[in-house]
């Protein structure tokens, strides 16, 4: 199933579906991938970040150690120093977060104020030493035309960076940065056109060890439990005729 165009569609009709995948998506963690004593609960948007013990993990059953195989890689020149709609949360034994998985909706760019709340929430998450595993389904626009990782990135420092003229969608995982250990901040980028399939994406659960999420079977999970004319709406831009 590939991505479809949610730009077509009122954001009501996305919120449904970004319910439906991120609960597809903690399934699929919950199920089979997640170490034992990591819990992946979809939460709403509230507090701060605990900080965390690091690392939690050396090593741990359904994890890996290898580099993620994603077409681009930025790294902070220098460690960083860490401090502190719903996403999926993915804490240790239901207490510490370890991971934010979130799909970005149309509200988080509907305006400067929502698209600069939502950078200064993920910037601290990642000061935090939260991983995050960043899904943004809705092309570049006036408020991030390079990309919504360009707009988190430059809170670290400003790098160039633009994703290719035919790709504008965006995959991104973040480990986060641990200064005391020398340990930059890298991202994990996979640019995304609207029809193609999306790879698994690692999602960070320490400074060493990640898991691959399947973000195209979860997506299809979700797309299957969707009404027929939904599914239309969504793949032609209106309704069935009567």
């Amino acid at each position: 199933m590939p991505m479809h165009d949610w730009t077509r569609v009122e954001p009501t009709i996305f919120h449904h579906f970004h319910q439906l995948w991120s609960v597809a998506i903690a399934d699929v963690l919950n199920s089979r991938l997640l170490p034992k004593g990591l819990s992946a609960l979809i939460e709403r948007q509230s507090g701060e970040p605990p900080v965390i013990d690091k690392p939690r993990f050396k090593q741990s059953p359904g994890g890996t150690m290898t580099v993620p195989r994603t077409r681009m890689q930025v790294e902070t020149s220098d460690a960083v120093q860490l401090r502190r709609a719903n996403h999926i949360a993915v804490r240790h034994r239901l207490g510490e977060v370890v991971c934010i998985i979130e799909i970005v909706s149309p509200g988080n760019k509907a305006g400067k104020f929502a698209l600069r709340s939502f950078v200064e929430k993920t910037h601290e998450f990642l000061r935090a030493g939260v991983n995050v595993l960043l899904i943004d389904p809705f092309p570049t626009g006036p408020r991030d035309p390079y990309s919504l990782h360009k707009v988190i990135w430059d809170e670290f420092e400003e790098v160039p960076f633009d994703l290719p003229a035919d790709e504008r969608l965006l995959l991104a995982a973040y480990r986060a940065g641990d200064a005391l250990a020398e340990l930059s901040a890298v991202a994990y980028l996979e640019p995304l056109a609207v029809g193609a399939a999306m790879p698994d994406m690692p999602a960070w659960l320490d400074r060493d060890t990640f898991v691959e999420v399947p973000l195209e079977s979860s997506y299809n999970a979700a797309w299957a439990t969707c009404p027929a004319d939904f599914r239309t709406l969504v793949e032609t831009g209106r309704l069935p005729d009567e």
